[in-house]
């Protein structure tokens, strides 16, 4: 039987294995822990991170949801004024759905497309 993170580990294994970042279309990931969520834009062929942004600095009392909604809206903004249109979306094993998904969903609103 496998723990919680030994299966995420697991799928984030067998995505990752077709999921690269380019320097033309980097790759948005995403990590999420009980308290924060953390996402960042990486070019993976020269090991760099274009844009992050997490949810520590938001001191207003919110709904976690709300919260991953303005991550993704500010690594958006900030990715978009790096130069960059379009991304890979890495969910990083997680399933798509809840704060993973308000998350993609902001960074697209806020013009990103994936």
């Amino acid at each position: 039987m496998l723990t919680k993170r030994e299966r995420r580990l697991k799928i984030k294994k067998r995505v990752r294995k077709n999921i690269s970042g380019t320097p033309e279309r980097p790759r948005l990931t995403v990590f999420r822990s009980n308290k924060q969520i953390y996402a960042q834009v990486i070019d993976d062929v020269e090991g760099k991170t274009i844009a992050a942004s997490d949810s520590r600095g938001i001191t207003e009392k919110l709904p976690k949801k709300e919260v991953a909604a303005q991550v993704g809206e500010a690594v958006a903004k900030k990715a978009m004024d790096a130069g960059v249109k379009s991304v890979v979306f890495d969910r990083n094993g997680y399933l798509y759905h809840g704060r993973v998904k308000e998350l993609a969903d902001a960074a697209r609103k806020a013009g990103l497309d994936f």
